[in-house]
């Protein structure tokens, strides 16, 4: 794959909207708060349109193909998300609560926002691309969401032991799959695997507001990064390390061992070297729990993505390319 086609069209326009979302943010046009309303657009309608209108046109045939990807997607990030929790955790200074939200950070890619930006123009518009972005995307939403929450409050629990009765923990898991961004790709799967065929002269309906998913996700990720203040820490820089390299690095290696089809490893590939997920954030934001730190990660994880997401890919190919003829 051409290096520079991957800089040009998958990378240079996320910097360039990217960029204007920040310098909205620093001269005042658009706050912190819009950025969380226009957050809310994309995972609540935009996102989750995109995500269906794109998989109810495939097949039984390809989901059938793309098991291996769903099994080394949740296998490899969430021992990713799980090791991330107990490295931080070993540090005096964190608390379990600290942990968590490092894991909810370091320990999960922003599938939601930047998934279709940056698969769509390096591997086209198909539904192998929707089915690698909501696989990711419900690892991230359904599973790992639920499990840092559960993880983050039985930390403060001990901290300061609530009086009233103990919520039930499997409440984390149904809020986040009641959330659009969660069931409607599993919606679309259901409807695949029954062999009901979607209408086409139904998609159009969906793919206005799906096409304002990955501009407006990558604008309101530029506005947030203006309304935040960065402090690079030695924690920072290790968890930017442990999402850019452990994460991808891990998937890429599974991938190869359990013979994963070749395109659909380099885009699980490309998809764990995300930068961390700004949901992350805006949970550290909500509870007040590791935001410098966490934020600090996030933002340098950004700007190492630059050069990351071309050496992936070619290390990717590279590695696909020397264990198909045996090296």
């Amino acid at each position: 794959m051409d290096i520079s086609h991957v800089i040009l069209y998958a990378i240079v326009p996320i910097i360039v909207v990217m960029l204007a979302g920040y310098i909205s943010g620093k001269r005042g046009v658009f706050s912190g708060d819009d950025a969380k309303k226009f957050n809310k657009v994309v995972l609540d309608y935009a996102l989750p349109a995109a995500l269906f209108v794109s998989i109810v046109q495939a097949t039984r045939e390809d989901l059938v193909k793309d098991i291996k990807l769903t099994v080394i997607s949740t296998v490899g990030i969430m021992a990713c998300f799980m090791l991330v929790y107990f490295v931080f955790k070993c540090f005096k200074k964190n608390t379990g609560a600290d942990a968590a939200v490092s894991a909810l950070i370091s320990g999960s890619p922003t599938i939601g926002f930047l998934g279709f930006a940056v698969l769509e123009p390096i591997f086209g518009t198909s539904p192998s691309v929707a089915l690698v972005v909501a696989i990711v995307g419900i690892v991230v939403n359904a599973i790992g969401i639920p499990v840092g929450l559960s993880l983050m409050n039985a930390s403060l629990e001990k901290q300061a032991p609530a009086s009233g009765k103990r919520e039930s923990a499997w409440k984390p898991v149904l809020h986040a799959l009641a959330q659009p961004v969660a069931w409607a790709p599993i919606l679309a799967v259901l409807l695949v695997v029954c062999g009901l065929k979607w209408p086409a002269y139904l998609s159009p309906s969906f793919d206005l507001i799906a096409k304002a998913n990955a501009s407006m996700a990558v604008f309101s990720a530029g506005i947030t990064l203006a309304a935040i203040t960065i402090t690079i820490n030695w924690q920072a820089i290790l968890g930017s390390i442990m999402k850019m390299v452990l994460m991808p690095a891990v998937v890429l290696v599974l991938g190869l061992v359990f013979k994963m089809d070749p395109l659909n490893l380099k885009m699980l590939v490309v998809a764990a070297a995300l930068p961390p997920a700004f949901s992350g954030i805006i949970i550290a934001d909500e509870y007040n729990t590791y935001v410098a730190t966490g934020t600090s990660s996030l933002t340098l994880s950004v700007v190492l993505f630059i050069g990351f997401c071309p050496l992936w890919i070619w290390l990717t190919e590279m590695a696909i390319n020397c264990h198909m003829f045996g090296f």
